[in-house]
């Protein structure tokens, strides 16, 4: 028999467990920075790309079998739906991704790539009609003025000095991607579909729009995987950079919607500083530390609940 206590706990532990998802989740987006290091140099950007997802959707192949009759209903009469999720997630904030840093530095990247967030909240506003409270505009701002700290070193004046490229251009673009990518996923036509089952079909959908360009970089020579190296980068890239990263998010937005989710992202920068301090040996500097406790005040402060 459940008691009144219990009943009354419920909903506090119901929201603290996609929390705490939320809080690993871009800890594995951030695994991706380490083996993308040791792997984009070996492999073509649309070859990494294309295997990555393909070896994702072929693991998460049995969730498609178990959920057949939703995921038949889902492909046949949504099919712009899911190649539009393929498109934005998997080709664009994958492929695209990588080969944008060619062009670009990281630093810039990261502090473009992170405003996704409040790309989603004005989406959600102009699209959907969402009421947009102080708290998380507020949050939002916070937020972004951490990663800034983190990724100009503390020289906030060195914004104004920043200059744009194509690289530039195209993580503007993919921080739009991931907004678009975000919103789509919540909705009537996802919501009957376990998260398995609906990460399975995006990314056999992302490697469907992938296999062309796959096939090109390998009839004009492009980089192929051929040393062990380079698998177990792509292994570690399957595993954390994209089952556990992109069905942590997944969860995340069906349990606390597009616009709270998409704010734990500002987790990435303090996760990728950790990792390359405990993995790769870089030096943890007095502005890491503020940045860092600067994104954990916007986060809290955007993502606590709406009265």
């Amino acid at each position: 028999m459940t008691t009144a206590s219990t009943l009354a706990a419920k909903p506090g532990l119901e929201r603290f467990f996609p929390l705490a998802v939320m809080l690993l989740t871009p800890l594995f987006f951030s695994s991706n920075l380490i083996f993308g290091r040791y792997t984009i140099f070996e492999v073509a950007p649309f070859t990494l790309a294309f295997l990555r997802w393909t070896a994702a959707g072929l693991l998460l192949s049995p969730f498609l079998w178990m959920a057949r009759a939703q995921v038949r209903a889902y492909v046949a009469t949504s099919t712009l739906h899911w190649l539009a999720l393929g498109f934005l997630g998997m080709w664009i904030c994958g492929a695209g991704v990588y080969y944008a840093l060619q062009f670009t530095t990281a630093t810039n990247g990261t502090l473009i790539y992170t405003t996704s967030p409040l790309m989603v909240i004005i989406l959600e506003r102009l699209f959907f009609g969402r009421p947009t409270s102080w708290r998380e505009m507020a949050g939002i701002l916070v937020g972004f003025l951490g990663v800034a700290i983190i990724v100009l070193k503390g020289d906030l004046a060195g914004l104004a000095g920043s200059s744009f490229n194509r690289g530039d251009l195209m993580f503007i673009a993919a921080a739009l991607s991931w907004a678009g990518y975000s919103v789509l996923l919540k909705g009537p036509r996802t919501a009957r579909l376990p998260v398995p089952a609906l990460f399975a079909v995006i990314t056999l959908a992302g490697a469907l729009l992938l296999a062309p360009f796959a096939l090109w970089e390998w009839l004009s020579g492009g980089l192929m995987p051929r040393t062990w190296s380079a698998w177990g980068g792509i292994a570690g890239i399957v595993v954390f950079s994209s089952l556990l990263a992109f069905s942590g998010f997944q969860y995340g937005v069906a349990r606390l919607g597009a616009s709270t989710a998409s704010v734990f992202m500002y987790l990435l920068p303090p996760y990728g500083v950790g990792l390359a301090v405990l993995v790769l040996g870089e030096p943890f500097e007095i502005h890491h530390a503020i940045g860092i406790v600067t994104v954990l005040t916007g986060l809290l402060l955007a993502a606590r609940q709406r009265r």
